[in-house]
């Protein structure tokens, strides 16, 4: 069985603290590998050389880290097949859904290569007799960051080559289920050119998440999970005196209005539910058709939820992989008869499919429940997996009032052929990404991903100018040159004549 390493200073670390955690194959249910649980001086040892480094690399020139990230750029993209097989072998998405998440990786890095185009300053001059202001940017130091394993790709690149390409240092503390693929990343960004010590990764729970939150030497922290763990981290880190991002969970709706292309918004509905499992902030749970039409559309998603193909992600034949663990997998598929209990009616029933040749897999079919009301547990709850409840809804108002009611404000969309009612959606629903007539509305990297309520903590947006802000300090400098006429020495406060 394969042992993952921590990787700190510019080298591979065995683990020291004698805790392990178990890496499985979701398709077949076999342990894998085994990945060191890191204890607290582990953590302090990854950020003292996170420290040490920042004194160089936070003075290092703009053309130096953007060579760095062009470099790196070039190398992932060179080994995107290879890093998406490590993805498959241990989240368990398949091979198509994992390249996407390298895809969609890379544009912050692209975004990164720009970086001095974002972090120039702002000058006035003559604000008083021979005064000039300048506003700049500066990193902050060390930052930590924490990152779930449904995306181990995309989410770390939304988080270090931003945080790097300022001039920071990183301390990368990934999901211990899945951890293979986030640290090739990092070995090709010190093949790259990152020099030792600036970015690091280490393994572990919750023992290595609170160091993290609680040491002196981080000055800024970025998670992206569940909503509880989000608040803990916000909380925490906040209380000990650092700058915090924490993306949570969500609940996103789809409002279908009756005018729709009821087909394309079938095809929506699905690939935004069932696409990676479900398990995504970003997934559809949740249909809100407005009457006359929501029983020709679950028909429609019906109709294709059937006919998906569900296998291990290594098929090409696979449309949808397994869960992450048995666990999950277990209390996904609990969501189903729970809701015929509580009254609503399960169109499609995914649970308890068993893949031929790979019975011990994590897998489950594809769920779809219908007449949902808000007091189900199948509304109510973040499920994480392929579970796509509809709700009915009167007219747009109704459907308007129940998703601002949600708890949850990551991403929405509407489907609609009026333009009148999308742009009233746009500016009148409480969330953060809005899609018209796009089912999963996450920004290219230029504009910036987060959500509103329970689904962000914190002020900033990840990635984009949000991601930017969030890794640098700003500083405005006012200066005054005597003018070589001048004589004399003028103690006086300046004027504004």
């Amino acid at each position: 069985m394969k042992t993952i390493q921590h990787f700190i200073d510019g080298k591979h670390a065995d683990g020291t603290s004698g805790r392990h955690g178990t890496v499985t194959d979701p398709a077949t249910g076999e342990a894998t590998g085994q990945v060191p649980l890191a204890s607290v001086p582990e953590v302090d040892t990854a950020v003292s050389a996170a420290a040490k480094a920042f004194e160089s690399w936070g003075t290092a020139s703009l053309a130096k880290r953007t060579q760095v990230m062009f470099q790196y750029r070039e190398l992932v993209n060179a080994h995107r097949d290879e890093i998406a097989e490590l993805i498959t072998a241990q989240h368990g998405k398949v091979h198509s859904d994992a390249l996407g998440e390298i895809a969609r990786g890379l544009e912050i890095v692209e975004l990164a290569c720009g970086i001095p185009q974002l972090l120039k300053g702002e000058t006035s001059t003559q604000v008083s007799t021979r005064v000039d202001v300048e506003s700049i940017r500066q990193p902050v130091g060390v930052v930590a960051g924490i990152t779930p394993f449904n995306f181990p790709a995309m989410v770390p690149m939304w988080m270090f080559p931003v945080a790097l390409a300022c001039g920071n240092t990183f301390v990368l503390k990934p999901s211990e289920k899945d951890p293979s693929a986030t640290l090739r990343l990092v070995e090709l960004a010190h093949e790259a050119g990152v020099p030792d010590g600036v970015l690091n990764v280490v393994h572990g729970d919750k023992t290595a998440v609170d160091r993290l939150l609680e040491h002196p030497d981080v000055d800024a922290v970025s998670f992206v999970g569940s909503t509880p763990i989000a608040k803990h981290v916000h909380d925490t880190a906040g209380a000990h005196g650092k700058r915090v991002q924490a993306l949570g969970g969500a609940k996103n709706h789809m409002l279908v209005l009756p005018d729709a292309d009821l087909d394309q918004a079938a095809d929506a509905a699905v690939s935004a539910a069932y696409g990676s499992a479900g398990e995504r902030c970003m997934a559809v749970s949740v249909v809100v058709a407005v009457d006359p039409i929501g029983d020709e559309l679950v028909g429609k998603i019906a109709d294709r939820a059937r006919a998906l193909t569900i296998g291990p992600g290594n098929d090409p034949a696979s449309e949808m992989g397994p869960l992450i663990t048995a666990e999950h997998r277990d209390k996904v598929a609990s969501y189903v008869p729970r809701a015929r209990e509580q009254g609503a009616e399960v169109v499609v029933d995914g649970t308890g499919l068993v893949v031929e040749g790979h019975e011990g897999g994590f897998f489950t079919g594809v769920s779809l429940v219908d007449q949902v009301t808000p007091e189900m547990d199948v509304y109510a709850d973040e499920i994480f997996g392929p579970v796509l409840a509809v709700v009915r809804a009167k007219n747009y108002q109704e459907a308007l009032t129940l998703i601002n009611r949600s708890r949850w404000g990551n991403g929405t969309a509407i489907f609609t052929r009026d333009g009148g009612a999308a742009r009233r959606f746009q500016m009148e629903v409480r969330a953060g990404m809005v899609g018209v007539n796009v089912p999963i509305p996450v920004p290219v990297g230029y504009h910036s991903f987060g959500g509103w309520k329970d689904s962000l903590f914190g002020d900033h947006h990840i990635y984009g100018n949000d991601g930017v802000h969030f890794y640098t300090r700003g500083k405005v400098i006012t200066t005054r040159w005597p003018d070589p006429s001048d004589g004399g020495v003028d103690l006086g406060f300046p004027s504004n004549s």
